[in-house]
């Protein structure tokens, strides 16, 4: 088996420096047509310049692949819809959409102005949100596409420091979460990617060894089976140092409570049969846990 995308059109956000940089290396060097997307800011979301977006794109061109620079901030819909449109005009089509443009304004909740929350929510689920949008009837026309958001451990199990970063990652793992039922039908698959590298947004975070461990190349091993057309739907993977897994939300089966017994103290007295995994599921859509209470309270009802 080989992966590979040749004819295919990507778009990769924040591609011009680590995993997006990457990212959009490794999807040109296997056949695909890539727009390098970003901005140009700092980690903080700073300034702005092409600088980094065309190096990418000469990188591209020097391995004898096809790439153009796009300088779009994924918050603003307006320019993604240009980014968008430059694309198609480019090559007709976009088949592989790489969300992975982001930043950090990491502060304890306690001391982090909300307007800093803002901005990390804004690029990173907005701007997720804002690609996808601008592709979604495009690959639905098409009856082919391939998104990919990035999430993180932080989003999913916490960090100190990163209330904005968290929330905004496992905001976009809701996004996921509907968008591949919604897209499923048109051979839109997608997926979200959980990644760790020793990139600058870890920079005094971690050792140089620990860096040097975790490159952003065994992360994009990972990107690339969730962008052919073997793609799973509805995967979160996660990587790095050369390590992959996949998180997934279960949902224990529960208990029921009989109309006199609802009470908060029968509940926490409970806490204990509520939190026990035997017989705990994925779910893949809400209304499965609507269903599970309602045919745990029919079936008390018949019994009665």
């Amino acid at each position: 088996m080989t992966i590979r995308y040749d004819g295919q059109v990507a778009i990769v956000t924040g591609a011009g420096n680590g995993l997006g940089r990457s990212h959009a290396l490794a999807l040109a060097a296997r056949g695909a047509k890539v727009v390098v997307n970003d901005l140009g800011g700092s980690v903080n979301g700073v300034g702005g310049s092409s600088d980094a977006a065309m190096e990418t794109v000469a990188m591209i061109q020097a391995a004898g692949g096809e790439a153009i620079a796009n300088g779009a901030n994924v918050a603003k819909m307006d320019e993604v819809e240009a980014m968008v449109a430059q694309a198609v005009e480019e090559w007709g089509r976009v088949d592989i959409l790489v969300n992975n443009a982001g930043i950090l304004r990491d502060k304890s909740f306690a001391k982090m102005d909300m307007a800093d929350f803002q901005l990390v929510v804004d690029v990173h689920l907005m701007g997720s949100a804002n690609c996808s949008k601008a592709v979604w009837e495009l690959m639905r026309a098409q009856g082919y596409g391939r998104i990919v958001m990035t999430t993180s451990s932080s989003g999913m199990y916490g960090n100190f420091g990163q209330a904005n970063y968290g929330a905004a990652k496992m905001a976009v793992v809701g996004l996921m979460n509907t968008l591949c039922i919604e897209g499923e039908k048109y051979n839109i698959h997608v997926n979200c990617l959980s990644p760790t590298a020793g990139t600058r947004m870890l920079e005094g975070l971690v050792t140089e060894e620990q860096s040097d461990i975790m490159t952003v190349e065994s992360v994009t091993a990972a990107l690339l089976t969730l962008c052919d057309n073997q793609a799973p739907n509805r995967s979160i993977l996660c990587a790095g140092a050369g390590g992959y897994a996949r998180t997934h939300i279960y949902e224990t089966d529960g208990i029921y409570l009989a109309p006199e017994q609802q009470t908060p103290e029968n509940v926490r007295t409970q806490m204990a049969a509520i939190d026990n995994p035997e017989g705990q599921e994925m779910l893949v859509g809400g209304f499965q846990q609507t269903n599970k209470f309602v045919a745990k309270a029919a079936a008390y009802l018949a019994n009665k």
